[in-house]
């Protein structure tokens, strides 16, 4: 979509939302507009699908999402210019607008916002790692110099200080200054706060016990506790004078969250994020190569009710707990590849000049970009037969996957590209994992491009 573009889009997608009164809240992701609505009748959501450059459109509870791909960011910039909203802020929502529903979805989306915007950061510390293995491995680096060194803590950096990360990202979501999230994870990892846990002394505060454990490499501690300090945060604001506020507000919020925090809610977070990885590793451990297949196949469901959030936040976990992820990153990437595959298949073979475009787009989108809602929304889902032969041939990359056992050892890309990411223990695990995504790849293409009829 050309740049010259953006406006007449842009204009189109705001007069069918209802206009800018209509929006409460707009930001995006990597492939979608969001808009949080006040009147959910005033959006023409048949006419909105039918612009050139919306490759689709859903509801996630009250918030309405335009998939609009790799470009989504540029015609973000558009929308906030048109409609005069500050770019990456919220603006204020009308308090009269009706009490959403409680959704499961919300509790994956809320978690999953304050981990996702960590990507750059882990990917670049897992590629550090990636890098550090190769050169020891190939004789190029000492292990026990100092530049392997520096790079290592470069690699288990964003890890360890987690909590600082995510502390700052849950402020941001539950509306607090973030540098208060991030005080509340740099006490979590603070050398003597670990250092005194560790002894085997007993430790208090206020004449309350602390729990003894390490809240280093963990996400569901700070984000427990941010959650609970933003409620104190804002009632504190309704009573403590403007005047004193400044002052007051912040002192107070830290005073009595630490008791709260440290004696119930970190431990409580520990102890999920404990168990998480546990059962999906049990769950793993008992279904083998069947439940890698099943959850690459129906990864695109997932992604359409936004479930795939909680595999998100599962692998950031198992990362920091047991060190690898054998099920969700693999699942991620062959229905991304497959996506991929099933749109290039229909572009090869379709007359048709829009589809024919959407097709490559999105097929490189997900390929290289590791991005499936391109192909998923402008190709695969509206002409179905594409959609159901990604799965199978996902299904069939999985099962591979699995019986081999493979295991993704850094978070990185969820493409082509994360080939990278089983470098670790064994060189048979890159093997497996080439092996079933080249099977996923070619079932895929084939079945795709035998079964896809084009409609007269």
């Amino acid at each position: 979509m050309a740049k010259k573009n953006y406006d007449e889009l842009v204009k189109k997608i705001l007069t069918n939302i209802g206009g800018r009164d209509n929006i409460s809240f707009c930001t995006h992701c990597v492939t979608r507009l969001r808009f949080n609505v006040k009147i959910k009748d005033m959006v023409n959501e048949e006419e909105i699908q039918s612009l050139s450059g919306v490759l689709g459109v859903q509801w996630s509870g009250e918030q309405l999402q335009i998939i609009i791909g790799p470009e989504v960011k540029n015609v973000y910039s558009a929308v906030c210019k048109e409609a005069g909203f500050e770019e990456e802020e919220s603006i204020d929502e009308n308090l009269d607008k009706p009490k959403e529903k409680f959704k499961i979805t919300k509790i994956f989306e809320a978690i999953a916002n304050c981990v996702i915007p960590m990507m750059p950061a882990m990917i670049a510390s897992g590629m550090t790692r990636l890098i550090c293995t190769l050169l020891t491995m190939w004789g190029l680096m000492d292990a026990e110099g100092s530049t392997y060194l520096i790079l290592n803590t470069l690699a288990d950096a964003v890890f360890y200080f987690a909590p600082v990360f995510v502390g700052a990202n849950a402020a941001k979501q539950f509306e607090i200054p973030q540098t208060m999230g991030m005080l509340m994870g740099a006490v979590l990892v603070h050398p003597n706060l670990v250092t005194a846990l560790s002894s085997g002394n007993a430790v208090s505060i206020f004449g309350l016990p602390v729990y003894a454990t390490s809240y280093t490499s963990t996400i569901f501690p700070v984000i427990l506790c941010v959650l609970v300090m933003a409620q104190i945060w804002k009632l504190l604001g309704r009573f403590i004078p403007s005047v004193v506020s400044t002052l007051l507000q912040p002192l107070l919020t830290m005073l009595i969250m630490l008791p709260i925090g440290l004696c119930a809610l970190a431990p409580l977070g520990a102890f999920i994020g404990t168990y998480l990885s546990s059962a999906i590793i049990w769950l793993y451990e008992n279904t083998g190569f069947v439940g890698v297949a099943i959850l690459s196949a129906a990864y695109p469901f997932l992604v359409m009710t936004g479930m795939h959030m909680g595999l998100v936040t599962y692998a950031f976990t198992a990362f920091m707990s047991v060190g690898y992820d054998p099920i969700c990153y693999t699942a991620n990437i062959m229905a991304n590849l497959t996506q991929g595959a099933a749109a290039l298949a229909v572009s090869l073979k379709t007359k048709d000049k829009s589809l024919k475009s959407n097709g490559i787009a999105g097929g490189v989108t997900a390929l290289i970009g590791g991005i499936m809602e391109p192909p998923l929304y402008g190709v695969n889902m509206k002409l179905k037969k594409p959609l159901y032969c990604a799965m199978i041939g996902a299904a069939c990359g999985g099962a591979i996957a699995g019986l081999g056992q493979v295991k993704a050892y850094i978070m990185g890309q969820t493409s082509l590209l994360g080939i990278a990411n089983y470098v670790g223990v064994s060189t048979a695990n890159v093997v497996w994992m080439v092996v079933a995504m080249v099977v996923a790849l070619v079932v895929t293409f084939v079945m795709t491009y035998l079964m896809y009829k084009e409609e007269k």
